[in-house]
């Protein structure tokens, strides 16, 4: 799906939810969903400079405190990054496979998977107030580069 779409979808989402979608939101939101994969906030500070010569390293984190509130995007917990979550007009279990190799991160949204967690959660007395399954590993391609070298 095109960022325009992406950007008109999440207008309309604020919009019904009535909360601001400022300029500096939008610009931070434009460029993570610009971004083929995971991006660190500083980053982000570093493209936003180009758009907002201004920015300030508070000025990104209250647009991603934002972004992750609306679910527009989710937080790779163990590189301290950001992804674009494509499917943010919606709830869905997140799982991330991250590689060491090369950095790709791939979401998944399997919904077992979320199950047996929460499962597993319930039957020791636990509630789950927020969740960050990240699995790492290499990737298809890097395997295959690894195997020809």
């Amino acid at each position: 799906m095109s960022i325009p779409h992406q950007l008109e979808r999440a207008d309309l989402l604020c919009k019904q939810r009535g909360v601001r979608f400022t300029p500096t939101r939008r610009n931070v939101f434009m460029l993570i969903a610009e971004y083929p994969g995971a991006v660190s906030a500083y980053d982000l500070l570093d493209r936003l400079k180009e758009r907002e010569p201004n920015a300030k390293p508070p000025t990104v984190y209250r647009a991603l405190d934002f972004l992750l509130a609306q679910g527009f995007v989710h937080k790779v917990e163990s590189l301290n990054a950001f992804l674009f979550c494509e499917h943010f007009d919606e709830h869905h279990p997140m799982q991330l496979l991250i590689c060491n190799q090369c950095g790709l991160v791939i979401e998944l949204h399997d919904e077992a998977i979320n199950q047996a967690f929460e499962h597993q959660a319930q039957n020791n007395g636990f509630v789950i107030t927020n969740q960050s399954i990240e699995a790492h590993g290499q990737c298809r391609q890097c395997q295959t580069t690894q195997s020809e070298a």
